[in-house]
């Protein structure tokens, strides 16, 4: 049993969803006048800087919700997230306002009002759903194309700057400390073979060919809260959760993690390389619904490294697998001892299939 003083007097607590960062929790109040929460324990192992991460994610819902009441929302509190601040009476006449709570044993908790009426799915299904969530997450970028960016907090630096992974990987293969490159070497050669191809949009925005925006860098499909629906097969949009890594970053990031993660034919752990895949379907109805949301504002430029983002996110996540995997398996989680080996080679032959798609310019 939690008991937390930032939570209400007879309130329930159980334990809600399957996030990866952060442990979750739906508060339910035992009073009718008290609205019900979201708690979440936060993950300050990643999240080093608790007061940036959460500082981040007040601004860029702040300047959200401003935007729906300019186009005349009445259910702001259903369209974007609201994080609780916190009075601190220890403080006395000094007393301020906190987002999140530290408890005792280190440990730091926030809470949002939890959203009615809403849920998320794991994947696109179809091609309309997939322009869904291509919309949802369009909307996010044009609610922010005005955001001053530099405002926001790296809250994981180089998150992704490829050039660094690599390096990274690199000092990895150097020390070997479990003995695994000897199960690893044809994906090594293959991704560093590759290596200069994917500095692309590193080098693109030193140069300002392309501009830094507000990017949630999260962009899987269960990011989207759907509204409840009755008369459609395909549910409306609410709003984007899982702002822990809303950082300043290239658009592309956002589009490419989103086909990486929703467009694979395959699983993310597939062992059988022959289900993995692009499916253009789920690919060509998040263009669509992306682009009706961002081709105002987005620069040519910008709208040009589109289709290189879901390249450039799977050529980085199998050098992260493999990074970990050489590491002994100290940041994802896995079921079996080659589990990141399996990871890296399905992320190998999705981006194989991407660029077989780009020959025959379906791409």
């Amino acid at each position: 049993m939690l008991n937390l003083p930032i939570i209400p007097r007879g309130s329930t607590v159980e334990k809600y969803g399957n996030g990866l960062y952060n442990n979750t929790f739906k508060v339910t109040s035992g009073n009718p006048d008290e609205p019900d929460y979201l708690l979440q324990k936060i993950n300050h192992k990643i999240f080093r800087d608790v007061d940036g991460l959460q500082n981040n994610i007040k601004r860029v819902t702040d300047h959200i919700r401003n935007k729906l009441k300019i186009e005349g929302f009445t259910d702001i509190d259903r369209r974007v997230l609201t994080p609780v601040e916190f009075h601190n009476p220890a403080a006395g006449s000094k007393s301020s306002s906190k987002l999140y709570f530290k408890d005792g044993k280190g440990d730091y908790w926030r809470l949002f009002l939890f959203i009615d009426g809403a849920y998320s799915c794991e994947r696109m299904a179809s091609p309309q759903m997939a322009r869904t969530a291509g919309k949802a997450f369009g909307n996010f970028h044009r609610q922010l194309s005005d955001f001053k960016v530099e405002s926001l907090k790296e809250v994981i630096p180089n998150f992704h700057n490829t050039p660094l992974r690599i390096e990274s990987l690199r000092k990895k293969i150097a020390k070997d400390s479990f003995d695994r490159l000897k199960n690893m070497k044809d994906e090594v050669e293959y991704l560093f073979e590759r290596a200069g191809e994917f500095s692309k949009i590193i080098e693109l925005g030193k140069l300002g060919l392309i501009p830094k925006r507000v990017v949630h860098q999260d962009t899987k499909f269960s990011n989207v809260l759907l509204d409840t629906y009755e008369d459609s097969d395909v549910p409306e949009a609410l709003c984007i959760i899982g702002l822990d890594t809303v950082m300043p970053g290239y658009i592309c990031y956002d589009f490419g993690e989103a086909i990486r993660s929703g467009a694979n034919t395959g699983k993310e752990d597939d062992s059988n390389l022959n289900n993995v895949g692009l499916n253009y379907g789920i690919y060509r109805g998040f263009l669509d619904g992306f682009m009706e949301e961002t081709r105002e504002f987005l620069t040519a430029t910008e709208i040009d490294t589109l289709p290189f983002g879901p390249k450039l996110l799977a050529f980085e996540q199998a050098v992260r697998f493999l990074d970990d995997y050489l590491d002994g398996d100290r940041y994802y989680k896995t079921n079996y001892p080659t589990h990141n080996l399996v990871r890296a080679r399905v992320q190998i032959k999705l981006l194989q299939s991407m660029d077989e798609l780009i020959k025959q310019n379906q791409l």
